[in-house]
């Protein structure tokens, strides 16, 4: 039997002498040796009869220090989050607590305590319950060895711990650095505070650790944009992490240096039961991977996985009869269902209890969530008697249908709540019982961020505060309304606006001048539709316009489509092919202006029906030929991994299709094509890439190597030039604020003045100036965009 005093990293610190064992969240360092003189003073105070004590913790040292004493004096721990200690000692009747200060209920133990028992933990994260998982010094010891072996923890290693130390997770982030003599960083920290990236970087972390939530929030501040030399290793578990992110984030640390571990495991296991092998992550992400060093697992009939080692738990502790028990588990059935693939990996596929039976039906709720993930609902589902429970933050009707068509249940039994922010519990994991329970959403203060949010994502009602533009589905076409709407509550916006979390942008509200500065690919759209219309009823003759707006709308699909899946790219097809669809249609029906090819979309390659609309075709046709090319893994990663070379490519294979049309092709076919123009689409990609300023100089070198001499027309290169200028330096430009208005909704409504000028300044310009023809033409679009928008905001058709 191991004795909590053996335990490398609670019974004698002073081994690793004057390394630095922790720093504290005011800054303050502590050695190895001076940790160890304030273990054995409190271990001292606690005295040498074993007691039961409860400490509610907090990511400080005194919680730590008062951790480790309890565990040198053999007295068995019962950890609580710091506040959260009232329900558990009315059940537990702890001899001593530590909550903020240390308070003896008693000299001595009015329990008996069985010579093993070392710690107590929730089961579920959450301290509303009196089941606790009773764990031994051997336990915490063995695991913490493996833990340390397995990510290869150095001395010199320095491990943010941020996650709490009530949580298993977080725990076994403290012991097993701990044992190896390695440095801790203490803090409770979001990873959305810029003073947690202050203590990374001065204090040279050399390891992060996160559950899924942890790295929703990464994607938000631009974990992939931070410079952290000294990052060794990052650590997941606490749940399944999506595939998709698992490669995303195995390729980001191997381009800058660091390792990615998955890791599975659970209290009842002390903390680790498995990890992936960063080297596995990209053929098999989907995978827990292999039991971790001195464990093992096996599988029932049923497919249960089952654990074995000697970090699983002498047992449950139910009452405080319980702590007396000694061992009455060994083995663990985790009530995960599992199989082992053919190269030799775990995964999981689903949980046991996590299924319901409504009408006779059994629902398994982990399915209901990834059907609804692959529809692109994020949701978290519960189960609440005969009814699936979903929280999603948009799209609620959607998905209640979606869910009662997949699964063949009536609406009685499905029942679909809009969150703010899905509860979770300390460890980062969901609160299921809190998600069956809780009420509707919140409103937005009038005239605030969260109130412009949800009037250009009218079917997310609720924003949270950590959500983003970017994050919340927001496209070029959402671009335009949401900047023009923010800049009026804000004044000037931050340059990574689209990424910036609504309550960071909350605290940016000023009072707005005369003046706005508007974004470039905001007043381009808007110059280039008015150029358009103005050159189609030849009120002047500055082409370019259309080529230039192709530009626009490659940076574009760089910043807001491309990061999404595949799925995303296909979808982004949809708001600009059925109003061009449907107009085409109508004017098919009502003219004999366009033709059936014209509607379908298909005009740039048989050249048979009205060449107007051929702009509006490049754009359907470079997206659902993307949606294609990045459904295929590979590609998707080396777009994650080389973004530039990638557009570079794409840039490459445009030019290829137009030189495939020959040398001598005609106009339509040279310059209103796909074939011919797709790589101006590709250069503003490229353009959108381009992030150093050897990047910048290559993009400048290729459009003024590509686009002079193009048609032999001067202005049109200017207008094209000189619009790739402003796209790749991103200037903004000062307007009045009175014009802000005017030109976001030209900007906003570019596509449909595109579709429907052709429309109106042919019937009018026989009776009007044409500066009057060409107002009214832009406002008729207008109005048509305008009302297609509320028309779908009212059958909730938007995001």
């Amino acid at each position: 039997m191991t004795r909590a005093a053996d335990l490398g990293f609670a019974g004698e610190p002073a081994v690793h002498g004057d390394r630095t064992a922790l720093i504290s969240p005011d800054g303050s360092a502590l050695t190895y040796r001076e940790l160890d003189r304030r273990v054995s003073t409190v271990a001292d105070r606690l005295g040498p009869v074993r007691r039961l004590v409860l400490l509610a913790a907090a990511n400080d040292v005194d919680s730590l220090v008062a951790y480790l004493a309890a565990l040198r004096g053999g007295h068995p721990v019962l950890l609580v989050p710091r506040g959260q200690a009232g329900t558990l000692t009315e059940s537990y009747d702890p001899d001593v607590v530590i909550d903020g200060g240390l308070t003896e209920r008693r000299p001595g133990t009015a329990h008996e305590l069985h010579p093993e028992l070392a710690l107590l933990l929730s089961t579920s994260g959450s301290t509303g319950s009196p089941k606790l998982v009773r764990l031994s010094a051997e336990n915490l010891r063995a695991n913490a060895a493996s833990i340390a072996e397995y990510l290869d923890i150095r001395a010199d290693d320095r491990a943010v711990a941020s996650l709490p130390l009530s949580y298993c997770y977080g725990l076994s982030v403290v012991n097993s650095n701990l044992l190896r003599g390695a440095c801790l960083l203490l803090t409770e920290r979001s990873v959305l505070d810029p003073a947690f990236w202050t203590l990374v970087k001065e204090r040279r972390a050399t390891s992060l650790h996160g559950v899924p939530h942890t790295f929703a929030l990464l994607d938000r501040v631009g974990f992939d944009r931070l410079d952290l030399p000294d990052l060794r290793y990052v650590t997941q578990a606490g749940g399944r992490l999506d595939p998709a992110k698992v490669t995303e984030y195995a390729g980001l640390g191997r381009r800058r240096g660091w390792r990615f571990f998955v890791m599975y495991g659970q209290t009842e296991a002390t903390a680790r039961m498995a990890y992936l092998p960063p080297e596995l992550a990209d053929a098999h992400p989907a995978a827990i991977g292999v039991p971790v060093p001195g464990g093992g697992f096996g599988l029932a009939d049923d497919g249960e996985l089952i654990y074995r080692g000697p970090n699983v738990m002498l047992g449950y502790a139910h009452t405080t009869a319980d702590l007396a028990l000694g061992r009455t588990v060994h083995e663990l059935p985790t009530g995960d269902l599992a199989r082992r693939n053919p190269a030799g990996l775990y995964e999981v596929t689903g949980r046991k209890s996590r299924f319901v039976k409504p009408f006779g039906l059994r629902i398994d709720l982990d399915r209901v969530e990834r059907v609804l993930a692959e529809a692109g609902i994020e949701a978290v589902c519960a189960g609440d008697g005969d009814r699936v429970v979903i929280a999603v933050h948009r799209s609620a009707e959607r998905a209640a249908t979606l869910v009662r068509s997949r699964f063949g249940l009536p609406p009685s039994s499905v029942t679909v709540r809009r969150m703010r922010e899905f509860p979770l519990l300390p460890n980062g994991k969901p609160d299921y019982p809190a998600i069956s329970a809780a009420g509707g959403p919140a409103d937005a203060e009038p005239g605030s961020v969260r109130q412009v949010f949800a009037a250009v994502f009218p079917s997310r009602r609720d924003i949270p505060g950590d959500a983003t533009f970017v994050g919340l589905g927001g496209d070029s076409l959402s671009y335009v309304r949401m900047s023009i709407a923010l800049e009026r509550v804000l004044g000037r916006l931050p340059d990574d606006w689209p990424t910036t979390p609504v309550s960071e942008l909350e605290r940016l509200r000023t009072t707005p001048s005369r003046w706005a500065t508007l974004e470039t690919n905001v007043l381009l759209r808007a110059l280039a539709i008015v150029l358009i219309v103005s050159t189609h009823m030849e009120l002047c003759t500055v082409h370019g316009g259309a080529h230039l707006l192709l530009i626009v709308a490659g940076w574009n699909f760089a910043r807001f489509v491309l990061p999404g899946p595949a799925a995303r790219i296909a979808r982004a097809t949809l708001p600009i092919a059925v109003p061009a669809i449907a107009w085409l249609g109508y004017r098919l029906a009502v003219t004999d202006d366009v033709s059936w090819t014209n509607v379908l979309l298909i005009n740039n390659f048989t050249l048979t029906g009205a060449y107007g609309y051929w702009f509006v075709e490049v754009l359907v046709h470079a997206f659902l030929a993307l949606s294609l090319v990045f459904a295929i893994p590979a590609v998707r990663r080396a777009e994650r991994e080389h973004g530039f070379a990638t557009a570079l490519v794409a840039l490459g294979a445009g030019l290829l299709l137009r030189m495939s049309l020959g040398e001598a092709p005609s106009f339509p076919e040279l310059h209103w094509t796909t074939l011919g123009t797709a790589w101006f689409f590709a250069l503003g990609w490229l353009a959108h890439k381009a992030r150093t300023g050897t990047q910048r100089v290559v993009v400048l070198a290729a459009g003024f190597l590509l686009i002079p001499g193009m048609v032999g027309d001067p202005l049109w290169e200017a207008v094209v030039l000189g619009g790739l200028v402003l796209v790749l330096l991103q200037i903004r430009v000062p307007v009045p604020r009175a014009a802000v208005g005017v030109l976001g909704l030209i900007a906003s409504a570019s596509l449909y003045i595109y579709l429907t000028h052709w429309t109106v300044f042919p019937a009018l310009l026989p009776h009007l100036p044409a500066p009057i023809v060409l107002a009214l033409s832009v406002a008729a679009g207008t109005a048509v965009w305008w009302t297609v928008q509320h028309t779908a905001r009212r059958l909730c058709l938007t995001p």
